[in-house]
């Protein structure tokens, strides 16, 4: 039996990255889950991009490349497909990156996209949870 697969979202990573509180616990339990194999934690790389914008005024190029390499051992990274474009734009979601999101979780077969904007994702067929909800739906 395969581990329960999971789309993380920019934000659960930020939290960690960053120490955002309140959320930075429950995130950092979601990192855990899938650096133990418990979990395996599914990461496209426009996610990491987005991290790299977020925190742009902080970063170095030695912290971009350290961070990658670091997230490359826990979390497996899916690369943007073209497909993933057209199928994002046929959702018409009102926002594009979190609809080429859910075509990532798709084409990945995930069990969960793992975020704190449930919401963002309201449309798609994948259980959403925050990291909150879904640690406390599986008692870890």
């Amino acid at each position: 039996m395969r581990s329960t697969r999971l789309l993380i979202d920019a934000n659960v990573l930020l939290d960690v990255l960053m120490k955002r509180e309140p959320f930075y616990k429950d995130s950092a339990i979601i990192w855990k889950l899938c650096e133990t194999g418990i979990s395996e934690g599914v990461v496209s790389a426009l996610t990491f991009a987005d991290i790299v914008y977020v925190m742009r005024k902080e970063l170095s190029p030695e912290w971009i490349h350290d961070t990658l390499r670091k997230l490359s051992m826990i979390f497996r990274f899916d690369d943007l497909k073209a497909e993933d474009l057209e199928n994002a734009a046929k959702l018409c979601w009102e926002d594009y990156e979190d609809a080429l999101q859910y075509e990532a979780a798709v084409r990945n077969n995930v069990d969960f996209i793992i975020t704190r904007n449930a919401k963002d994702y309201s449309r798609g067929k994948i259980d959403v949870r925050t990291p909150e909800e879904f640690l406390a739906e599986y008692q870890i």
